[in-house]
């Protein structure tokens, strides 16, 4: 029985990815291929089909069965239109308890303010449902949106991880965030 997560003054709603979504997914992406390219890593031309779409999507069913991680679409309440995610990734259990924190949102959608409301559901999920400690966020050091998006929900700068990941085929230094379920920020 998959669960939503609503927040219904914003509009939209949460709900894990099943297969029946995976056109809807290949949508958002080819929207956003371009848009979205100088953030993301470089990605085949064969990663932008509905096999590769479906092979994300069974992955990440794979990973919530393995409590390893979770990816959750977000929906316009209205049209229950796709028009982004969210993924609680990397999830380390026992003396951790923390997970990393990634998201995307359609660039006609954006400075809306759905991708703050999903993310205060995802931190409320992550810190009540699945008992989380710490949840942990970077993003490329020129991308001002997505930072004003963490510090609207609490989460605080901790320095610059260097070269972190590769974006575009370059591996980039990224600002870390953290939160913390005891910081009382995310809980009002």
């Amino acid at each position: 029985m998959p669960m939503s997560l609503y927040n219904t003054p914003q509009g939209i709603f949460l709900r894990p990815f099943s297969l029946a979504d995976s056109e809807a997914l290949l949508a958002l992406r080819h929207r956003n291929r371009d848009s979205h390219a100088p953030y993301e890593p470089l990605y085949e031309d064969s990663f932008f089909t509905l096999e590769k779409q479906q092979d994300y999507i069974r992955q990440k069913l794979r990973q919530a069965e393995e409590d390893r991680g979770y990816v959750f679409g977000i929906f316009l309440l209205k049209e229950e239109r796709l028009i982004g995610y969210i993924s609680i990734s990397n999830l380390v259990r026992g003396v951790g308890q923390f997970a990393d924190i990634g998201y995307m949102m359609d660039h006609h959608e954006q400075g809306k303010g759905h991708m703050t409301a999903a993310l205060k559901l995802i931190i409320q999920y992550a810190f009540r449902a699945l008992s989380l400690h710490r949840l942990q966020a970077g993003t490329l050091l020129h991308n001002d949106p997505s930072q004003r998006v963490l510090k609207k929900c609490g989460f605080q700068p901790e320095g610059i991880a260097r070269k972190l990941i590769q974006i575009q085929g370059a591996w980039q230094d990224h600002q870390m965030f953290g939160l913390l379920a005891e910081d009382d920020v995310w809980q009002s």
